[in-house]
């Protein structure tokens, strides 16, 4: 099943079980693809989706660590409710080792040496991992052994 259809049918579950917040992020991911869509003109395919969400995803938990440190637990628990509400959607993320043996691999073949190397790494990690990780701590990974 494509990922549009999945997150249609989904949407209509939650409607069907009144679940407010499943059903509003579902709207919310929807509302996002809608609007990438229509800046490009086409219909999006599920990798470009997984990109969306990658990005929903990212803006959740900058948002998570603000409303921490103002004192709005309840706000970051939201947040977090809402995260996995969109990792549902996203394929089966990647094992800390699968990361870390896919990070080795990558540096090999870049021949990375030193931290001037990083752009071309996570260049060429960011399709391997869309989606299937979080690209900020690839990207701490990364740095670790580079640096």
């Amino acid at each position: 099943m494509k990922l549009n259809q999945l997150l249609s049918s989904s949407m209509k579950i939650a409607m069907k079980e009144k679940n407010k917040l499943r059903l509003g992020t579902i709207r919310l991911i929807r509302a996002d693809i809608k609007r990438v869509e229509i800046e490009k003109g086409r219909t999006l395919d599920d990798e470009e989706i997984y990109v969306v969400l990658d990005k929903m995803l990212k803006q959740r938990r900058e948002s998570i660590k603000q409303f921490e440190s103002a004192g709005r637990q309840e706000l970051a628990e939201t947040e977090a409710a809402e995260i996995a509400v969109i990792q549902h959607f996203l394929p089966k993320q990647l094992t800390n080792d699968e990361i870390n043996d896919l990070i080795k691999a990558t540096i090999q073949e870049c021949k990375a040496s030193s931290m001037k190397d990083m752009g071309s790494v996570m260049a060429s990690l960011k399709p391997k991992t869309q989606g299937l990780a979080d690209m900020t701590e690839i990207s701490l990974r990364v740095k670790s052994l580079l640096g």
